[in-house]
């Protein structure tokens, strides 16, 4: 009998069992295994970015036209094609830094917030990215690879707009973040569905998720040239136009789209990461996703764990919707995502389902979408290089040995390495 284990000390030994699992590689990351992790990703940024320029030389007309001439004039004219697409990429990004300069010398603010536009309308590219990868990155986080972010985005714009427009003679402080909520709450009873049958059919989330995804765009579709068309729209599938008090704020004039909704956005990101990594809750999302036996063994409800987590998932999807709308667009019509909700999946890869990184990954995103249309503006090449640079740059990161083969960089030692466990997104 004295030898038999005190069953008193199973849940403090569960704990550290799970804590060994859930954060011991990271704590034994070396300086080799911290510096690549931050290295990588630079790298593959650049490597995305060089291989874009063979793109862009590859695909002008007067680099052959030149090559035709001489070698040196084809080398010239490949040179002038790179960098004027990137200068043009870095201006539509981030702004000319000459117009800057001048307007911060100068006493005209007006000219001051134009010179600063294109990084502001960068930040508002990035935002419905922040809010759409969150929603991936805790999927992942949770074990669970969804793909019904856009069929969620939808959703969540769909009943931000009714309740954005339907409702009437509320104070804004009462009538915007009901909006908003609205579509937070959507997208959460559409992420609740897959995972609900996720938690107690086995289905695959993957297949529910697709699914799910065109119910909601047939729905949408229907909605929009029924029940919440315009009036006098012509048969044009828009719907009417939110009140007023419904609209998230803009800081400024037009053309100027900067809002209150990249700070939202921001400040999501920040409870997200709380409640993943300071939470009992997201430590037991965390869990389940790193290691379900290993929960299950601790006593953790994988049910519930996985229906919270995939609610949770489409309820920050639901909030990119509701974003574009109360923000930008103050009305509804099809197609209004570009593919946020797909995109997404890229992005939380890239940031390693990490709020943090996430975010850093909009941005990026953010920056090379803003800038890729003045590109094509003032160069003509296509808006396409931009997202053949972000192809690349998710292939880099995904697989790190090939950007560890063309730079010779070490690979990390075995304690160094973070071990990859059951899920998605580098849990």
């Amino acid at each position: 009998m004295a030898n038999q284990p005190d069953n008193k000390q199973k849940p403090e030994v569960t704990k550290v069992l799970l804590e060994e699992i859930i954060d011991s590689p990271s704590k034994k990351k070396g300086r080799s295994g911290t510096g690549q992790a931050i290295l990588i990703p630079i790298l593959a940024v650049l490597t995305g970015l060089i291989i874009g320029a063979v793109i862009i030389a590859l695909t002008t007309e007067d680099v052959y036209k030149a090559f035709a001439l001489s070698f040196g004039d084809g080398l010239g004219a490949a040179w002038k094609a790179i960098s004027t697409s990137y200068e043009a990429l870095f201006k539509g990004a981030f702004g000319d830094p000459a117009r800057i300069i001048a307007a911060l010398q100068g006493d005209n603010p007006i000219e001051l917030r134009r010179a600063v536009n294109p990084f502001l309308e960068s930040l508002v590219v990035a935002t419905p990215y922040i809010f759409a990868g969150l929603a991936v990155a805790v999927a992942f986080r949770s074990g669970l690879f969804s793909i019904g972010a856009e069929g969620q985005i939808f959703i969540g714009a769909t009943a931000a707009t009714f309740v954005g427009y339907s409702i009437k003679g509320l104070p804004p402080y009462i009538h915007m973040p009901l909006a908003f909520l609205a579509g937070a709450a959507a997208g959460a009873l559409w992420g609740f569905v897959p995972g609900w049958l996720k938690a107690k059919t086995g289905g695959s989330e993957v297949i529910n998720t697709i699914m799910v995804n065109w119910i909601t765009f047939r729905l949408t579709e229907w909605l929009l040239t029924g029940p919440m068309q315009r009036p006098g729209s012509g048969g044009v599938p828009l719907s009417p136009f939110i009140e007023k008090s419904a609209e998230i704020p803009q800081f400024f004039d037009k053309p100027i789209r900067f809002h209150l909704g990249f700070f939202i956005a921001l400040a999501v990101a920040f409870l997200v990461y709380y409640f993943l990594f300071k939470t009992t809750w997201g430590y037991n999302l965390r869990t389940v996703g790193a290691n379900p036996n290993a929960a299950r063994y601790a006593g953790m409800n994988i049910v519930t764990s996985t229906i919270v987590a995939m609610s949770i998932s489409g309820a920050l999807a639901g909030m990119a919707g509701a974003n574009e709308i109360l923000a930008l667009n103050r009305t509804l019509a099809l197609g209004f995502s570009p593919g946020f909700g797909f995109d997404a999946i890229a992005l939380a890869l890239l940031g390693n389902s990490n709020p943090i990184g996430v975010v850093l990954a909009a941005l990026l995103f953010g920056f090379l979408r803003s800038g890729a249309t003045r590109m094509m503006l003032a160069t003509g090449i296509p808006i396409d290089i931009i997202s053949i640079l972000q192809a690349l740059i998710i292939i880099f990161i995904a697989a790190p040995a090939i950007i560890r083969t063309i730079y010779r960089l070490r690979a990390p030692k075995i304690e160094d390495r973070v071990v990859v466990k059951t899920g998605w997104g580098g849990k």
